[in-house]
């Protein structure tokens, strides 16, 4: 692999491919997992419901969108 290069992986939690650095999963401490399950793993264990961490995680995406710009 070339320096600078990203690692394709497969999301277990959602399918999705990503690049980035994967979260670990708080469910084994183990698996990696994509960050948005990762975060949505920490923000359900602080009793967050499924729709206010939509809206954070869109606040978040919407973030490093820009830095990509």
């Amino acid at each position: 692999m070339k320096s600078g290069e990203r690692t394709k992986r497969i999301c277990p939690i959602c399918g999705r491919e990503y690049t980035a650095v994967p979260a670990t999963s708080r469910i084994d401490n183990v698996t990696p997992i994509c960050p948005e399950c990762g975060a949505r793993q920490g923000l359900e264990s602080m009793g967050v419901k499924r729709k206010e961490q939509d809206e954070i995680l869109e606040i978040i995406n919407r973030y490093y969108d820009m830095k990509k710009a």
